[in-house]
């Protein structure tokens, strides 16, 4: 069984078969999915998906792309959301540093007020980051984020970060890249960082992997990361099921596979 820890079903892609979608997950094995909201029409979305669904759970927050349309009632009504038990994580929050609509000083106030906010609810948070490693890092271990932990989405960096990273109590998450043919540094993490670490997701509907690159990326492929990451370690992918879904669990602390 698998568990895809970051999943936009909420996403606008999948309105006009989103239960052909969780079918096909369902039948490849995935048999609980995280949906991350991170603006108010996708928050909204993930909530509804929540309440229709006992196997999606929901992380929500707000995409540091966008930081500069997040008000403080946006954070107040995030937070107030937060008391629902299926809401496991704070995010996506972090750094894009590649587009340019919010400032850089402005997603960094807004990164460090969702930090606080995972810590006031004792949930994870979900690191985005985008061309803006050292201040990612930087501002985890100025605000203390180790308290809480989380999880770095769909990861991108080198080993040495990775392990930096897991130094503060998060897990380093691995998607469609993993299974790229040219993805290096993703192949690299796969080899070099021990599974108890590791999660695995699609980012769905985004980063496809091999050979659906460039298509609707869906939960249900998310066996084709955990493969490749079996493949690339030489053990059964059975054991990375086993192992990224205890970690997943863990981390998002929902207590077993069968609420």
């Amino acid at each position: 069984m698998y568990i895809d820890t970051h999943v936009h079903l909420n996403a606008d892609q999948y309105e006009t078969d989103i239960d052909e979608v969780i079918a096909r997950a369902l039948k490849a094995g995935v048999n609980k999915m995280i949906v991350v909201g991170f603006d108010r029409k996708t928050i909204n979305k993930a909530m509804e998906l929540i309440e229709e669904y006992p196997f999606i759970y929901a992380v929500i927050g707000w995409h540091p792309v966008d930081a500069i349309d997040c008000t403080d009632e946006d954070l107040a009504w995030i937070e107030s959301l937060t008391v629902h038990p299926k809401v496991v994580g704070i995010g996506e929050t972090g750094l894009d540093y590649h587009w340019e609509k919010s400032s850089k000083d402005v997603q960094q106030e807004l990164f460090r007020k969702q930090i606080k906010l995972a810590q006031k609810v004792n949930l994870p948070v979900i690191i985005h980051n985008r061309d803006a490693t050292a201040d990612v890092v930087r501002i985890l271990k100025e605000e203390n984020a180790e308290k809480t932990g989380g999880i770095m989405h769909c990861f991108g960096g080198s080993v040495e970060m990775a392990k930096e990273c897991i130094g503060m109590n998060f897990f380093i998450s691995l998607g469609g890249p993993v299974t790229f043919k040219n993805a290096k540094m993703p192949k690299k993490i796969a080899t070099e960082i021990s599974l108890k670490h590791l999660l695995i997701e699609t980012d769905a509907p985004y980063l496809a992997p091999h050979p659906y690159r460039g298509k609707r990326n869906e939960p249900a492929l998310v066996t084709l990361v955990a493969e490749e990451i079996a493949r690339l370690k030489e053990i059964p992918v059975e054991e990375v099921a086993r192992v990224t879904t205890e970690n997943a669990l863990n981390i998002y602390k929902i207590k077993c596979l069968k609420d």
